[in-house]
């Protein structure tokens, strides 16, 4: 759970994403079109390198819109102080069908081929839902297009919802340099369309059809647990963006804490940010891979270094000397021999998580459970358990990542 409030756009900075400074926020809700609250949005950099917001506004009678911020003082390194557009909201929920409590998330906006800025907005209607298409020729006046970036329709979809928090950006296979959208008119270029969807963050790959103005995906899954994950961990809301100055698409998310109501109101918060990573597609243009931005590696101090290390079934091996409470740790498991592997069962695909809490870490199978025991007291009372298991597929193995959190955090009886 966690704790609704103000819902304002709090603000840092930072030279190297490691290091923040916290100033004021910027966009808080004073007016009738966000009255509710200012939700999740994107920025969007102009010609002229002028950058804008658009975010989710909710008023007083339920209804979702979506409103622009330009900066009061675009000379301002920080970026302080936003204004409010004078026209907001600059699109409103008039679609036939629509759900006008759920439209929201406005995409980054990108530049098509007729020169006109496009967008994407989250939404629910009466039998599908979608991503719609917006255009515009000055970011402030907006037209919908007469059909979706792309959409499914709810009848046909097993566990599925409204799309959330959309992404919508250009990969290349195999290379680990960041895209502009841009870049759409490159040969072999993909698409990614991320949506935040139940518990999840997941993403479609395909081709974003330039003439039809729609994204296709490659592999049409009408299951949404069968769609990929951004992260299979507590992981959502998880937003992208281009780094021009080093050529890479970095992407971070929202992460919430496990805290109850009033240990969140004490402390001031409720869900942290994840370390920012860098993203990009594989090899086989299939599945987007990631990796933490480099700029974690200047946290990295007294190392601790150890090789060749021999473990039999049941051993623990205790690394001392780090921080028990902030450690990054690289671990390399190489296993004598993989014969035992367990057959894997394709339904696992399904609830991977629940798999995970029936082969818990204590559950010994044919290869594993094995990884590592953090954040653990001295009487292991309380602990946190990562841990590996490989399965046989057909003809290929199969690798189980779990997380055992049923001792994470002994509290007292109330």
């Amino acid at each position: 759970l966690w704790c609704w409030g103000d819902i304002t756009w709090g603000h840092s900075v930072s030279t190297d994403l490691v290091n923040w400074i916290q100033l004021e926020p910027v966009i808080e809700p004073d007016n009738p079109s966000d009255i509710d609250g200012c939700w999740t949005g994107s920025a969007t950099i102009l010609s002229g390198g002028q950058p804008v917001i658009l975010y989710t506004g909710g008023s007083r009678d339920k209804c979702q819109v979506q409103n622009l911020v330009h900066p009061k003082n675009p000379s301002d390194p920080y970026l302080r102080e936003w204004t409010k557009t004078g026209n907001n909201p600059v699109i409103q929920p008039v679609v036939p069908g629509l759900n006008r409590s759920q439209f929201r998330d406005p995409t980054t906006g990108w530049i098509g081929p007729d020169g006109l800025w496009r967008i994407a907005v989250g939404a629910e209607l009466k039998s599908y839902t979608a991503a719609l298409l917006y255009k515009s020729e000055d970011f402030l006046s907006w037209t919908r297009v007469d059909h979706p970036l792309y959409s499914q329709n709810l009848s046909n979809i097993v566990e599925c919802n409204m799309w959330e928090c959309l992404d919508f950006f250009a990969v290349l296979p195999g290379n680990n340099t960041g895209l502009d959208m841009s870049a759409a008119i490159l040969r072999g270029t993909k698409h990614a369309l991320k949506m935040s969807v139940g518990y999840f963050d997941k993403y479609l790959i395909g081709v974003y059809d330039l003439k039809r103005d729609a994204f296709v995906p490659d592999t049409i899954v009408d299951d949404c647990r069968l769609w990929l994950k951004i992260d299979y961990g507590n992981f959502y809301a998880s937003k992208s963006f281009f780094d021009s100055k080093k050529g890479r698409r970095i992407i971070w998310g929202w992460s919430k804490e496990a805290d109850c109501r009033s240990d969140d109101v004490a402390k001031g918060w409720a869900g942290i940010h994840t370390i920012p990573r860098t993203i990009w597609l594989d090899s086989n243009g299939k599945q987007l891979l990631q990796w933490p931005v480099d700029e974690i590696e200047s946290l990295r101090t007294n190392e601790i270094n150890h090789q060749g290390l021999e473990l039999n079934k049941g051993d623990m091996f205790e690394i001392n000397g780090v921080d028990t409470f902030q450690a990054d740790v690289e671990i390399y498991f190489e296993l004598t021999s993989i014969n035992a592997a367990e057959p894997f069962d394709p339904s696992w695909l399904l609830d991977p998580e629940k798999h995970c809490c029936e082969a818990g870490a204590s559950v010994h199978g044919g290869i594993g459970p094995f990884g590592l025991v953090i954040l653990a007291s001295n009487n292991m009372d309380e602990h946190t358990v990562v841990h590996f298991r490989v399965y046989k597929s057909q003809q290929k193995y199969m690798i189980l990542m779990c997380s055992d959190l049923r001792r994470s955090s002994i509290r007292p009886s109330p």
